[in-house]
């Protein structure tokens, strides 16, 4: 039997949110999608007019709709930003090389200039050659970060106020978990800010997306016909997040609002005066924002150079320790070819 659009618009509804459960037609799901993301933006004061605001573009589901709504409501509602895409490529063969192919029709259907930056130009190694050293239990670990200086960089090289990502409500309540399970309580105090960064030396980064469902992003880029690209990357099905996702879905089963309860009680998360909490500084290598002295960043790169992979994972003392470690044998090395020049 067919039912009304719950917006009483008079059309019949084609739709089931997924966050509310109203059945809407598509006019009005639209609407009501594009309305929810304003009345985030403006709310949270998360854009000034004149700002140059770089969108993290993936080619994904996320920062296509992200880019897509931003220029509408821009136009609609006379935000007056100026627009840019801000693409990353980590070298992944048969994944970004393709959805950068996405990125680039995105950047004709939304007319926005878009600027793509490579691991390989900015740290002289690839996503696939990491692997090649690394293994598939860590490499996330080398691609997160990196690619989260990777946006810095690209940020300020296109003088940029602000970096909108694509991070919506799942994602967000994932990292929630995932900090949880893991005891860490510095991420903990910052994963669910809308806003992070801003200071001075560093670029803010918003999240347009944070109250948006993933289901109702695929509906919304279903619907609307845009072009993005839907493959998982590679090496991710190791990741550690996979699980988070995996537990999140089976609780949405049993209790719908579970996304957006998990966000509000990390919002309303409060710590011990006694909890140390990293402060965040200038790296004094790369000079890029950072929580510890060298960047993780660089400990990671550095590892890398060094032939030591692993150096940045873990504990900095068992970093150190694989550091003293190589400089010994080399030391030993180089004595034992003195020895051997003399005679």
């Amino acid at each position: 039997m067919p039912i009304d659009c719950k917006a009483q618009c008079g059309n019949r509804a084609s739709l089931k949110r997924p966050k509310t459960g109203d059945a809407l037609c598509k006019a009005c799901f639209f609407a009501a999608f594009e309305a929810e993301i304003h009345h985030t933006i403006i709310s949270s004061k998360l854009f000034r007019r004149g700002e140059k605001v770089a969108v993290a573009a993936s080619g994904g589901k996320d920062s296509t709709v992200l880019a897509h709504v931003l220029k509408l409501l821009n136009e609609r509602h006379n935000y007056g930003l100026d627009l840019v895409l801000l693409s990353i490529d980590e070298g992944i063969t048969g994944y970004r090389d393709d959805s950068l192919e996405t990125v680039k029709k995105n950047r004709d259907d939304y007319q926005m200039p878009l600027k793509i930056l490579s691991y390989e130009e900015l740290y002289g190694w690839t996503m696939d050659r990491i692997v090649a050293q690394i293994g598939r239990s860590n490499n996330c670990t080398f691609c997160g970060v990196f690619r989260r200086q990777a946006l810095d960089r690209g940020a300020k090289l296109l003088g940029v106020d602000s970096i909108a990502t694509g991070h919506n409500a799942d994602d967000i309540a994932e990292t929630v978990l995932m900090n949880i399970l893991r005891g860490d309580t510095a991420r903990l105090r910052r994963c669910t800010n809308i806003r992070t960064g801003g200071s001075e030396d560093t670029i803010s980064r918003v999240k347009p997306l944070k109250y948006s469902y993933e289901k109702e992003i695929v509906m919304y880029a279903h619907y609307k016909k845009l072009v993005y690209f839907s493959t998982e990357c590679v090496f991710a099905p190791n990741a550690y997040r996979g699980h988070a996702r995996a537990f999140l879905k089976d609780l949405e089963k049993v209790r719908p609002s579970v996304i957006m309860d998990i966000i509000y009680s990390g919002e309303q998360l409060r710590f011990k005066d006694t909890v140390k909490n990293p402060v965040r500084g200038i790296c004094e290598r790369c000079g890029f924002v950072s929580s510890q002295q060298p960047c993780k960043a660089c400990v990671l790169l550095e590892g890398l150079n060094r032939g030591l992979p692993k150096l940045g994972i873990g504990k900095k003392s068992k970093g150190e320790r694989m550091i003293a470690k190589q400089n010994q044998e080399l030391a030993l090395r180089e004595r034992a070819n003195l020895v051997k020049n003399d005679f």
